[in-house]
């Protein structure tokens, strides 16, 4: 899967939050967005994830040999992101049928693997209103590393993570990146340390 960005920008009102992007997110690789809070970095990555459409420029996804339409992106990732909610009114075992109706389990998974990478076997049935913000992080990764897309988008993803859960972050990164284009939006240097290739918005500051 590659994702081309040809002279991208994105503004609201009529401030440009960053102008000229040219860039090819390629392969399977793996890639970090980087600059300081407010930068944009997180709305890079929702033009990216079809979630925004640019103001300027043009976007192309490629797989394999043909053209996704950027309406039907969202088909083709997974995405976890402070801003994504989880459904409260869920219990753990509902929120995972949920999500794995709209997306494929990773071969080898199924809704017991989840829960066991999870590591809540007493909190199954528990309403997800009632738990922890770090429990809720570790949900959203957990749903996203685990399905079966060409293309994975992490928003700051050690957001309410201690440093017992960076740890589990980090192992998952190891299991689940391999194989797909992999995006990391981040500031701090341990989410995104295995990126070799990376992209720092502020270069592209109107």
């Amino acid at each position: 899967m590659n994702i081309t960005l040809q002279n991208i920008g994105r503004r609201f009102n009529r401030e440009w939050i960053f102008r000229g992007v040219n860039y090819t997110f390629e392969g399977n690789g793996n890639y970090a967005v980087l600059g300081p809070n407010g930068s944009g970095k997180s709305t890079l990555l929702q033009v990216l994830n079809g979630s925004l459409v640019p103001s300027a420029g043009t976007i192309s996804y490629i797989d394999g040999s043909h053209s996704i339409d950027p309406g039907e992106i969202f088909n083709y990732l997974s995405l976890a992101a402070p801003y994504l909610e989880v459904i409260e009114e869920f219990s753990l075992n509902e929120m995972i049928d949920f999500h794995f109706k709209f997306k494929a389990f990773k071969p080898g998974m199924d809704k017991i693997a989840v829960a066991d990478i999870l590591n809540l076997d007493g909190s199954r049935n528990k309403l997800i209103k009632y738990f922890s913000s770090g429990m809720k992080q570790r949900l959203k990764l957990a749903l996203a590393f685990c399905a079966d897309t060409p293309m994975l988008m992490l928003d700051e993803p050690t957001s309410n993570l201690d440093t017992q859960g960076i740890d589990w972050y980090l192992s998952l990164i190891e299991k689940f990146s391999e194989d797909r284009l992999t995006i990391v939006c981040s500031n701090q240097e341990h989410e995104y340390s295995f990126c070799p290739n990376r992209l720092n918005i502020s270069d592209y500051k109107a």
